[in-house]
């Protein structure tokens, strides 16, 4: 099943976000076919303040799991993670 992970970023962080984001990226990587696509939410000023990681995982414990050991949030970059069921029901490519 897919899984969104919403991740909002603590306020003036980010410094901890771009310190962070190789590590975030190899881990990213590291999660093989099981990531979908993820990027970040920008603010109004054009600037991340978020992200969002789309999982294919068994269930929403897999799911935080990943959220869990993703080094932003090690970091303390997120003041928030959460992990919501997701169907891609437009334009998904494997259908």
């Amino acid at each position: 099943m897919l899984f969104a992970l919403l991740c909002t970023d603590k306020p003036d962080s980010l410094q901890i976000r771009l310190d962070t984001r190789p590590d975030h990226l190899a881990f990213l990587e590291s999660l093989g076919d099981a990531l979908k696509f993820a990027g970040p939410f920008l603010g109004e000023d054009g600037k991340p303040c978020g992200s969002l990681v789309m999982v294919e995982v068994a269930d929403k414990d897999a799911a935080l799991v990943i959220a869990d050991k993703d080094p932003y949030a090690k970091a303390g970059l997120f003041s928030a993670v959460e992990a919501r069921p997701w169907v891609w029901a437009v334009k998904n490519p494997e259908a």
